[in-house]
């Protein structure tokens, strides 16, 4: 789908962030608010009204774009974020094969992004170009291993995997099988399928054949309900284990009675009323909530959403100090912005807290994440 740009005439929630030509501060914003990967676009974008646009005496100003879940419109949108609006830093884009298509080109313009992808391999392992990235989900390994422990401790022996044939679902099939193989757990089947199927019947029947103790579905939005429900259809009776890639709303909805019972390890916001006031992202998760609510006549945001409102959380911690090396706009400024985000410490965002080093660029550990089991419908703290 062809990229498209929001401008001020183009709706009235655009025209809440778009701020004149005077902001001192230009950041772009890429989702994909169509196509595929839409169920997980349209919460980030929904989201970047929400973000601040004054922070210390500087006014900020976002500059968004729909990508269309198109990789080639990714980049172009990166270029032009880039080359003709001279933002300095970049949030998104919302796919992790999106992301990985664009590192080159924030990297080689030394303008930070902030990417609310699912996929590790954005910012693992390091490199001299990833080093201009910073992710704003957990890691695959912090969420692989509470899953894989959970198999453990509940004696499942016997794994299949489907997944993605993307960089999302290959980091998945390496991180697991990885951890796996240590827990000792054999994995007795591993196929995978691509956003656009229509289809995995063929992948669900050799997995049946391979009759595991559980399945793992490694994707992200809608199309982490499809294996599942075609493996229900076909009569599998086994456990079903999902990533934090399927954790929106629309799972439930789209999956109905077929995935009640289904694990993940995800963000506490989809089971926030269980969480206890002392952890401190609650606070932060509820004013996100409430304000997307009020915004979206009470509508409830998905976690992908939160992963831009922290973007924004780390952006508003990190740009006062990049200042004192020099205007936005310039080189230094943004050099000192990669620098300062991060050299982020104890940062409460939506889903836990950001630790960022030079090797770890999400910065995230166990706090962000919890094990949640779907229960007559509904997201429930696995207990």
């Amino acid at each position: 789908m062809k990229s498209m740009k929001l401008t001020l005439a183009a709706t009235a929630v655009a025209a809440l962030f778009c701020l004149p030509a005077m902001a001192q501060v230009k950041i772009g914003v890429i989702s994909s608010a169509t196509g595929p990967t839409a169920l997980v676009g349209i919460p980030q974008k929904n989201t970047v009204p929400l973000l601040p646009t004054k922070i210390g005496d500087l006014t900020v100003q976002y500059i968004a774009f729909d990508d269309g879940s198109d990789t080639t419109a990714s980049v172009t949108d990166v270029k032009k974020l880039i080359s003709e609006d001279h933002v300095d830093a970049i949030i998104g884009p919302t796919g992790t094969p999106n992301a990985m298509g664009v590192i080159q080109f924030v990297a080689e313009a030394g303008v930070p992004m902030l990417a609310p992808v699912g996929g590790a391999d954005v910012v693992l392992p390091m490199t001299p170009q990833k080093k201009w990235v910073f992710k704003t989900t957990q890691n695959d390994d912090i969420i692989a291993t509470a899953l894989v422990d959970h198999m453990v401790k509940t004696g499942i022996k016997t794994l299949g995997l489907i997944g993605l044939s993307d960089p999302f679902g290959e980091n998945w099939f390496k991180v697991v099988n990885g951890l796996a193989a240590k827990a000792g757990i054999k994995i007795v089947a591993q196929e995978r399928f691509s956003r656009a199927d229509t289809s995995v019947t063929g992948q669900a029947l050799r997995i049946l054949a391979a009759n595991p103790q559980a399945v793992l579905v490694a994707a992200p939005g809608a199309a982490s309900v499809l294996p599942e429900k075609t493996l229900v259809d076909q009569g599998y009776k086994g456990q079903f284990y999902q990533t934090h890639g399927a954790a929106l709303p629309s799972f439930l909805k789209l999956g109905g009675k077929e995935v009640n019972g289904t694990i993940l390890a995800a963000s506490l916001m989809l089971v926030l009323p269980e969480i206890p006031d002392s952890n401190p992202s609650k606070a932060v998760a509820e004013k996100y909530i409430d304000a997307y609510k009020k915004l979206y006549n009470g509508q409830t945001p998905a976690t992908f959403g939160a992963n831009v409102y922290d973007a924004g959380l780390l952006l508003e911690r990190a740009i006062p100090i990049a200042e004192k090396a020099g205007k936005p706009g310039t080189k230094e400024f943004r050099s000192a912005l990669r620098d300062a985000l991060e050299q982020t410490k104890n940062l409460v965002g939506t889903q836990g807290v950001y630790n960022m080093t030079p090797e770890d660029h999400s910065g995230f550990d166990e706090r962000g994440r919890e094990l949640i089991i779907v229960k007559d419908g509904q997201w429930k703290l696995l207990k």
